[in-house]
This record gives structure tokens, C-alpha cells and sequence, in this order.
């Protein structure tokens, strides 16, 4: 069994960290304190070519494994999780083209979203999060059409995306059966953007509903059959949740490394308080935790890469572990700090803000363990 990154991943990751901390991480506290979205950032992943990295050579992409995106996302995430999250959220949009897209909408798309626009993916609604089968957005089929009619909310990128891949229902009695999916391209009449919401935490990325009214999309735009839209929803998220698990290793290695560099610099009772063991222990405990999530997440992302039979638990297993994992560790790191923690001059107190997302999006921590166990009854 390789434990090891290989060479191509190890130089993808040193340049992602080369890049974080020169460009990343020195705005990273003026995209937390003005929430404006991070266009800069973008522009480095592009000419990066963070933005196409898994997209398949032939549509204009890098090619790149799983493995070596989750190195990427880890870097980036231990400065600006904000930053991070964009990216994790494009390739949501980019998943179900490569999943189930035609020929003619990879040919047409890929090679955009490699590297001249973000892409997006917009499933859920203020009635369907968890629950996302029980969604309301309605997708009438008229001639060569389909009317598009609802909300989604919570949309990464949302109006900052060129692209959408939207899901709707195409039989409200079908049930999951029932949705179909969607490229519903920015400036199509009918869309349009609610509010970017103010968030806790991660203000540099845009979420925003979308907001579709009589949205009249080309039949040519459908993503798979009709129908198929849930099953295309799940198979992405299955791929996709582990960068979620790496977001959560980055950021809880960044708050780490801050912890670290403060014990050895505060002296108390005479000595650095990195000496004291009750801090000592505590750093023990938060490098073991880290280590044990990126172990966790490169194994689901390695299993991706394998074209593994079956992934799903072993996907939800990261995203979980490693999400959690990054609470337990941004409290110590914070606790570590003391009172200063709490001040927003030491990045701590914004990786602490930063973190509670993680548990959620891509499916909270309550729906991984639905994942987890009904694979293991199975």
C-alpha cells in the first residue's frame, strides 16, 4: 500500500502552497473584513490552471487525478478558506458535464470553465436541503424548451457564475425519479439573483439565490435523460465531498500552524507555553487528528482515481471525520491564543468563523452518517 504523493502531485501541491502564501493569504483578512469576492484569487487559479485541473485534456483541461485537486484545495484552504471554497463550488458545476454531459455540451463548455468562467450547481431550496428530492423548482417541457419556475438558495457562485447546472423537477409526482438537470447560462432571461447573503464566516465567496421566472432553456442544454438528474446530483456529490474533507484538513492546518508558532513565542511561568504540558498534549492531540483526516481524504480521492466499485462511504467517511475534526482543532488553536484568539488582529478568530461551514454544505455531518451507515446495512 503507497502512502506517498507522487512526484507530479508533490510539485502540484508545492506550487498551490507557493501561491497561497504569496498572493492567498496576504489578502485573506481584507476578503474577510470587506466580503468582496476574491476576483484576484480567481485570476491566479486560472493562470494556475487550478480551474480546469480535473477536466480531461481533451476539452481543454489539465487532466489531473483526485488526489492531486485535494492537495490543491488543502493548500489554499490553510490561508483562505474563501478562496477554496469558489474552487470546490466550480467544480461542482463542472462534475455533472463530465458525469453524464453529451458530447456537444463538453466540447462547448469545458473548455470555458477550464479557465474563462466559474461554474455552479444549484439544488438546494429553503425546503430542500437534506431533503433535496422533496424540491419545488418546476422544468415544464413546451416544443424545444423547458420553462424553468422556482428559487434555489444557498448557491455558491451564484451570480458570479458563467453556468448553472440546475435541478428541477420535470415530474412533480415522480418523486427523486422526477428532477432533471440543467446548463442554464448566466444572462438567460428569466434568471435573475436574489441578495448576496452576509455570512459568518467564508465572506469572500458569493452565495446567492437564483431566482427562475418562466426561464425558457433549450432542450439541447438537459444534462442525461429526463429523470436522471437526482442520480447525476448524488453520483457528483459522492465525487466531490471529499474536497470538502481537504478544505477541512487545510484550514485546521493553518489554525494549527498559528497555534504552534504562538506557544512557542508565549512565555508563561518562565517558559514558552509549548513547554507547559497541558498545551503540549493539546498540540499532540490536534497534528494526530490532522494527520489521520488527510489520511482519511486522500484514501476516498485515490479511490476516485481508481474507478473503485464503490467510494460513497469511504467519501462520506472523510468529509465527516475531517469536518469535525477541524472544529476540535480550531477550538484548541483558538484556546491556545487565550483572550488574544478572540481578537481579530490574529487570524485565529476568522479560521474559528470559517470553520463551522465545513460541517454543512455538501451535506451536513447528520446526512454523511446517513450515507455511511446505509452502506454498511447494505
Amino acid at each position: 500500500m503507497q502512502f506517498a504523493l507522487n512526484d507530479i502531485q508533490l510539485s502540484i501541491k508545492k506550487m498551490a502552497r507557493e501561491i497561497t502564501v504569496k498572493e492567498f493569504a496576504p489578502r485573506a483578512a481584507h476578503v474577510d473584513e470587506t466580503g468582496e469576492f476574491p476576483w484576484d484569487n480567481v485570476a491566479q487559479m486560472r493562470d494556475a490552471g487550478f480551474l480546469g485541473m480535473t477536466i480531461p485534456e481533451e476539452y481543454g483541461g489539465g487532466g489531473f487525478d483526485e488526489v492531486s485537486f485535494n492537495c490543491v484545495v488543502e493548500e489554499i484552504s490553510r490561508a483562505c478558506i474563501s478562496t477554496s471554497g469558489i474552487l470546490c463550488a466550480h467544480f461542482l458545476g463542472v462534475k455533472p458535464l463530465i458525469i453524464a454531459g453529451s458530447e456537444e455540451q463538453k466540447r462547448k463548455y469545458l473548455p470555458l470553465l477550464a479557465g474563462e468562467m466559474l461554474g455552479s450547481f444549484a439544488i438546494t431550496e429553503a425546503n430542500a436541503g437534506s431533503d433535496a428530492a422533496a424540491m419545488a423548482t418546476s422544468a415544464a417541457r413546451h416544443g424545444d424548451e423547458y420553462v424553468l419556475n422556482g428559487t434555489k438558495v444557498f448557491i455558491t457562485n451564484g451570480g458570479e457564475a458563467g453556468q448553472t447546472i440546475v435541478f428541477a423537477k420535470t415530474d412533480p409526482t415522480a418523486g427523486a425519479r422526477g428532477v432533471s438537470s440543467f446548463i442554464v447560462e448566466k444572462g438567460t432571461p428569466g434568471l435573475s439573483f436574489g441578495k448576496k447573503e452576509n455570512k459568518m464566516g467564508d465572506r469572500g465567496s458569493c452565495i446567492r439565490e437564483l431566482i427562475f421566472e418562466d426561464c425558457r432553456v433549450p432542450r439541447e442544454n438537459r444534462v442525461g435523460k429526463e429523470g436522471d438528474g437526482f442520480k447525476i446530483a448524488m453520483k457528483t456529490l459522492d465525487d466531490t465531498r471529499t474536497s470538502i474533507g481537504a478544505q477541512a484538513v487545510g484550514l485546521a492546518q493553518g489554525a494549527f500552524d498559528a497555534a504552534l508558532d504562538y506557544a512557542k513565542q508565549r512565555v508563561v511561568f518562565g517558559k514558552p507555553i509549548a513547554q507547559h504540558q497541558a498545551i503540549a498534549f493539546m498540540l499532540a492531540d490536534m497534528a494526530t487528528e490532522i494527520e489521520a483526516a488527510r489520511l482519511l481524504v486522500y484514501r476516498a480521492a485515490a479511490l476516485l482515481d481508481a474507478q473503485a466499485e464503490r467510494y460513497s462511504a469511504e467519501s462520506a467517511m472523510a468529509k465527516l471525520f475531517a469536518s469535525e475534526m477541524s472544529h476540535r482543532v480550531v477550538h484548541k488553536a483558538l484556546q491556545i491564543h487565550g483572550g488574544y484568539g478572540y481578537m481579530k488582529e490574529y487570524p485565529i478568530e476568522r479560521f474559528y468563523r470559517d470553520q463551522r461551514i465545513i460541517e454543512i454544505y455538501e451535506g451536513t455531518s447528520e446526512i454523511q452518517r446517513m450515507v455511511i451507515s446505509s452502506n454498511l446495512i447494505r
